[in-house]
């Protein structure tokens, strides 16, 4: 289970990574609300953009947007409303993002960002 952790911790980070150097703002990471976590909360310019991670070490088992199912996007909207009314924040554009990391066994992480999953 410590590996399957580290695996996730490393993939928020390039996510993170990826992000930031497409101009989002990473405004929260790992924030938990009553009912779960939020990988990452970030801006890209006025729009609030939550934005759910998810890492494999390959496909075999699936594109690792794959585990991102109707359950869990309900669950990351919940979870939305929840950091939005514990920040009391003003309205703004929310969007929902995934961000799929698969890392193979040599060379660079590759990313794949799905805007707007809902």
């Amino acid at each position: 289970m410590l590996a399957k952790d580290a695996v996730g911790r490393y993939g928020e980070r390039v996510a993170a990574r990826y992000l930031t150097e497409r101009g989002y703002e990473v405004i929260e990471r790992n924030w938990r609300g009553t009912r779960g976590e939020l990988d990452l909360v970030a801006r890209q310019g006025e729009t609030l953009v939550v934005v759910e991670v998810k890492t494999r070490r390959g496909t075999a088992f699936g594109h690792p947007a794959e585990a991102v199912t109707r359950v869990k996007l309900e669950r990351i909207r919940r979870l939305t409303g929840e950091w939005l009314h514990s920040r009391s924040a003003p309205r703004c554009e929310v969007r929902i993002d995934v961000v799929a990391v698969v890392l193979p066994r040599s060379g660079a992480a590759q990313v794949e960002h799905l805007q707007g999953v809902l």
